[in-house]
């Protein structure tokens, strides 16, 4: 499955570059389907799943900014200097803040040793 995914995944961003939207468009569900359900797949796995999670956001993210170009938003004004591109960097920075707890909060806890208490 993950290789299947490896291969959609490179179909939606080779679409994305060629600028063939339907296929781009159709590749972002089994590409994000299959990145879900591998998330769930490793739930029981702290660490594969924080990756995993990382992961389907940054398809998100991607998915997004592809969607954003395909129909000329990415370059509109939202707010300020930001544009319909910049809020691609909702979901990557959300899989960057996963990644982060993971590593500073989470992997720090599995490696330090048990405290026995005395009496």
């Amino acid at each position: 499955m993950e290789n299947l995914h490896i291969v959609f995944w490179l179909l939606k961003d080779v679409s994305w570059c060629m600028v063939w939207k339907p296929l781009g468009l159709a590749m972002i569900v089994p590409t994000l389907a299959i990145a879900i359900i591998i998330s769930w797949r490793t739930r029981h796995l702290v660490s594969e799943l924080a990756h995993n999670l990382a992961i389907v956001l940054w398809i998100s993210a991607n998915s997004y900014w592809m969607i954003s170009e395909f129909f000329h938003f990415d370059e509109v004004l939202v707010w300020h200097s930001v544009t319909g591109k910049h809020l691609a960097l909702v979901p990557f920075g959300a899989g960057l803040a996963v990644l982060a707890y993971y590593y500073l909060v989470q992997k720090r806890r599995e490696n330090r040793p048990e405290q026995v208490a005395t009496l």
